[in-house]
């Protein structure tokens, strides 16, 4: 099996979702926590990938509004870099300038406590593990659509894999540019593979 696994990268959590090769959906997965290393954080996903038949990654871009490279994606480029690398599978990047507002609208807020108050640190933590493995979907979802249209993301190869090419080996129809149009749905319903890793939050759903 030859899955996809849609990664959104941040400073605390890495949101994940997986899709199936050739569909067009992806199902949230876990929330991971940063490992303290980069090692730490490709150990773990590298056992998510073997857990789950992954082949290839899918890493959001934080562009700026304007579509420019600030500071958070070339860190984020950096990292996808590292990380094929370290795991030996190829990483795609996918423009995730909207994937947080439109995760953020369909999660919601966090749930009121048990007596009607606001939300503890618990279930707020919860709540952002949730949405951080939903706009992992997104991003997945928005890489999966922009290639039935023949406008697959960035593609990096692991260095191995690489030889005399560039870091990243984009083919002709490559774009980072604006994200799939809104009536590409975002949609569930991939059967669940089971696995646990060190970090993980699965959370309830």
């Amino acid at each position: 099996m030859s899955r996809l696994l849609g990664i959104d990268l941040g400073t605390r959590r890495i949101g994940l979702a997986i899709a199936e090769p050739g569909a067009l959906r992806a199902r949230p997965l876990a929330t991971l926590g940063r490992g303290r290393s980069l090692e730490a954080d490709a150990d773990a996903l590298g056992r998510v990938a073997a857990a789950n038949g992954i082949a290839e990654f899918v890493v959001g871009l934080p562009l700026d509004m304007s579509g420019a490279e600030g500071p958070a994606a070339l860190a984020a480029r950096a990292w996808a870099i590292a990380i094929a690398d370290a795991t030996g599978l190829p990483v795609s990047l996918r423009d995730e300038r909207l994937s947080s507002h439109v995760a953020e609208g369909r999660i919601g807020r966090a749930k009121r406590g048990p007596s009607g108050g606001p939300p503890g640190p618990a279930r707020r933590a919860a709540n952002r593990a949730r949405i951080d493995r939903e706009a992992a979907g997104v991003i997945l979802e928005d890489e999966l659509a922009a290639r039935e249209m023949g406008r697959p993301g960035e593609r990096i190869l692991p260095d191995g894999e690489r030889g005399g090419r560039s870091r990243a080996a984009p083919t002709e129809s490559v774009t980072l540019g604006e994200p799939p149009d809104e009536a590409e749905g975002h949609g569930r319903g991939l059967p669940r593979s089971p696995g646990t890793w060190p970090g993980l939050d699965e959370g309830t759903r």
